[in-house]
């Protein structure tokens, strides 16, 4: 990776150097305060964005030793003496401008490209074609944006002879800027769609301004049977101001560059036969779906059109990978955590996955177990020197090499007695040699090329459940959490609430993200929830809501903060905390303003604030709940709780001297009753995607979804019963399949006899009979091809949850927090 100073950097970004104390070598750009690996290579820029303006953060990372900043708001220099700050006038421009920069350095082949979907395939395709005759840098992940683009391309260094790089736009004049900052010399367009298409008027206009990118290119890259994007690429053409060579091809048109003839689909591979430049050709490809057949093609074209010999390219493309573009995080054996991105071993993606496993670790060991990394274009000692270096930067407890290379090289740059190290030439020597009972309360990342089978290591690490999952998707809890802090006043608080095993979805997993994403408190309803998050490493403040007296000596181990709602839990716990010779132990105050639930009196207040003023305890915070935030029907009871709570709240100023946290809106109230925000919000059910109001126009996604699998098919003739007491008798010949899910993992019995549905091969499957403890029956008689071993989603985008609950009389709350522990939680990361 190339350095630059700090006085080069802020010439290339025509920046005012406003404090240089010391012109260090810049290697890392760094605009997610939370990911600060190396900070003396570090420069942070300070962008300004709708959720939060990265100026706040300049003093945490200062404490964490970062001392390079690109700022666009002047600062007091002098609270941080031995800083370098380079004043922009927009640190997203200044980023752009010093990739472009960057980018002019290089004289190489640079491939761009842009599309609505199939980016980040083609992209990895394209490197696994092409990785024996050049060394390639590319797009980390699907690296796209307007930030993600500068990154990407700040990556280029001497050795590379070959960029990839994906370029993704929302809306219009996007492009330009990445155009700029990439470069291309050849362009591909995977495809036009509706995805992602809010910033444009039509889709006409969106395959317009993805078409930029060609602007100076040598050559273009598409299919013709697209005519969007070919009028697109036309309309530019004719506009005389850019010149390429277009490389096309079509299933229909025979003046493409690259005729398909023939497509001949086989039980897992398909061969394609095809015309290009007189010469007939032909491929396999181990898929048969229209997507990977049709990003396989542009790769093949691709991979043609820079002068690769067909002959070359067979074998390749025979072993292309469908690709899983997410880091699962799956409970292991021994209490043990694994997180699971056995698909690929190269040096960009190792530190993201390092960065999910420093944030799920905690209190627990980290153990990364990786392969060879092959053909990354590094010398072999400048690769495990790098690999070393990032592993160290992690703190990572025990490293273990599988592979020659890796066994042969990677010991010699770990010279740390902290870091245990143990090596193997192949997979199954790890497997038939490894002492597995050494895996305890471990967070594990399994990181490997494909060649090495790593997915045997998952299989046996992994907890052993039925095969019911409920996947979290964590990118959707932070888009989630992203949405109401758009809805959200500058400078309140949020405390998500991960009671009840965070609604279902695993509290320590949805924590550790919670924390990452600095939220300000957590809220959970029980001391030994909140235990578990400690122990988990979460070092958040933690408020549990129904404190016990049997619990007060955990609360104070663990600095647990307890929700105090009558004057005899009062009392209690201000004589524990005086035995424990404590003072100023932080408490939160409950009031009872209409929920009729938990809560002090009205008549309690005055009493309630002399305790308090001779007491060994300090209000953090005063709140109450709303009964009815998201009725409309509701609203004039929901503001007179809100007065009656403003008023009291009053009263505890003038009385206790001192200021504290109020809080009154829960998720619905964040959107529906904005002036209750107050200092500090308490956000839900919402986080996890589900919007009671109906109302909000908030763009939630889907966190959790259910699914399992079909145990067996039976042909039923008509009369014949399903289920216990034979209340469902088919009129007809039937198909039935068995799935894996029943009540005691939390599908409600209501649900049986036709009530609810379930998702198969793309299509609604009524249940069928009653629902049993551990199987329900559904009809697939109208759905064609099923078979046993099929995914059936029971919670997904097509079934939400609100849909299940109106279906089975109850709320969301009810279905999401029934899901049975047996049921094995998967989270993943995009």
């Amino acid at each position: 990776m190339t350095g630059y100073t700090i006085n080069k950097i802020a010439e290339l970004m025509n920046g005012k150097l406003v404090q240089l104390i010391q012109d260090d070598l810049i290697y890392n750009l760094v605009f997610d305060s939370r990911k600060i690996i190396n900070p003396a290579s570090s420069v942070f820029f300070a962008m300004k964005g709708p959720h939060r303006n990265g100026h706040q953060f300049i003093g945490e990372l200062y404490q964490r030793h970062v001392r390079s900043f690109i700022i666009s708001d002047e600062l007091d220099y002098s609270a941080f003496p031995d800083a370098n700050f380079i004043l922009v006038k927009d640190t997203l421009v200044a980023l752009q401008k010093l990739a472009t920069n960057h980018r002019t350095k290089f004289k190489i082949p640079v491939i761009g490209i842009t599309g609505s979907n199939g980016k980040t395939i083609v992209k990895e395709w394209l490197g696994h074609l092409l990785n024996d005759r050049f060394n390639i840098v590319k797009s980390p992940k699907s690296y796209n944006s307007q930030i993600g683009v500068p990154i990407s391309v700040w990556q280029i260094s001497e050795e590379h002879d070959l960029a990839i790089f994906e370029a993704g736009i929302s809306t219009t004049r996007e492009m330009e800027s990445l155009e700029r900052i990439i470069q291309p010399t050849h362009t591909v367009f995977t495809n036009i769609g509706e995805a992602h298409s809010e910033g444009f008027e039509n889709i006409e206009q969106k395959a317009k301004e993805k078409a930029l990118l060609i602007k100076n290119s040598n050559s273009i890259i598409y299919c013709l049977d697209h005519f969007i994007v070919d009028k697109a690429i036309n309309d530019l053409q004719q506009t005389g101001k850019t010149i390429f060579q277009k490389f096309t091809w079509s299933l229909y048109k025979k003046e493409a560059s690259l005729f398909v003839e023939k497509i001949e689909k086989k039980k897992a591979t398909t061969t394609i036969e095809a015309i290009y430049l007189n010469e007939k050709i032909t491929i396999e490809i181990p898929f048969n779906d229209k997507a990977s057949i049709e990003n396989a093609i542009t790769c093949w074209l691709v991979s043609l059109s820079i002068g690769i010999n067909n002959d070359d390219l067979k074998e390749k493309m025979l072993q292309l990978q469908a690709l899983d573009m997410r880091l699962e995080l799956k409970k292991g054996i021994n209490h043990s955590l694994i997180i699971n991105d056995s698909y690929s071993a190269d040096i960009n993606s190792l530190e993201i996955a390092l960065d999910f496993l420093q944030q799920q670790k905690g209190a627990n060991r980290s153990t990364v177990i990786l392969s060879d990394f092959l053909q990354t274009g590094l010398a072999e000692e400048k690769l495990y020197q790098q690999i070393a270096s990032t592993l160290k930067r992690h703190k990572v407890n025990k490293v273990i090499g599988i592979g020659e290379r890796i066994s042969a090289s990677l010991c010699q740059y770990i010279l740390d007695d902290n870091m245990q190290q143990h090596y193997f030439p192949t997979t199954e020597k790890f497997i038939q040699h490894y002492l597995f009972t050494d895996f305890k309360n471990d967070v594990i990342l399994i990181k490997g090329a494909r060649k090495f089978n790593f997915e045997k290591i998952v299989s046996l690490l992994e907890e052993k459940v039925h095969q019911t999952l409920l996947e979290i998707n964590l990118n959707a809890l932070t888009h989630n959490l992203n949405e109401y802090k758009i809805n959200i006043r500058t400078g309140v608080k949020i405390m998500a609430m991960v009671k009840a095993f965070a609604y279902g979805s695993g509290g320590a997993e949805i924590a550790g993200k919670l924390q990452f994403n600095k939220v300000d408190y957590l809220g959970v309803a029980y001391t030994d929830e909140a235990i578990e998050l400690r122990k988990s490493g979460i070092s958040l403040p933690v408020m549990v809501m129904n404190p016990e007296e049997n619990s007060f000596h955990a609360i104070v181990e663990y600095a647990i903060e307890p929700n105090i709602f009558s004057l005899t839990l009062l009392k209690k716990f201000n004589d524990f905390i005086k035995q424990q010779g404590l003072e100023a132990y932080p408490i939160h105050i409950e009031i009872e303003t209409g929920m009729n639930r938990l809560g002090f009196e009205k008549n309690d207040i005055v009493e309630l604030i002399e305790i308090l003023k001779g007491s060994n305890l300090k209000v953090r915070s005063v709140f109450t709940h709303l009964a009815a935030s998201e009725s409309q029907d509701l609203d004039l009871f929901s503001k007179g709780q809100f007065e009656l709570y403003t008023q009291t709240c009053s009263k505890f100023e003038q009385g206790l001297g001192y200021s504290f946290i109020r809080h009154i809106a829960n998720s619905a109230a964040i959107t529906r009753h904005p002036e209750m925000q107050l200092d500090m919000v308490r956000l839900g059910i919402g986080m996890y995607g589900i919007d009671n109001t109906k109302s909000s126009g908030l763009n939630l996604q889907v966190v959790a979804k259910l699914k399992s699998t079909i145990a067996q098919i039976k042909k039923l003739s008509a009369g014949e019963s399903v289920s216990y007491n034979r209340k469902s008798i088919v009129e007809r010949e039937s198909i039935i399949a068995t799935v894996r899910i029943g009540y005691a993992d939390g599908f409600p019995r209501k649900l049986g006899n036709g009530i609810g549905k379930m998702f198969v091969k793309g299509k609604m499957a009524p249940v069928i009979g009653s629902v049993c403890m551990d199987m329900t029956m559904i009809d697939v008689t109208d759905i064609p091809d099923v078979q046993e071993g099929d995914d059936v989603f029971i919670i997904c985008d097509e079934i939400p949850v609100q849909q299940i609950a109106v279906w089975a009389d109850t709320i969301p709350y009810d279905i999401m927090t029934g899901i049975s522990q047996r049921v094995k939680r998967v989270y993943y990361e995009e």
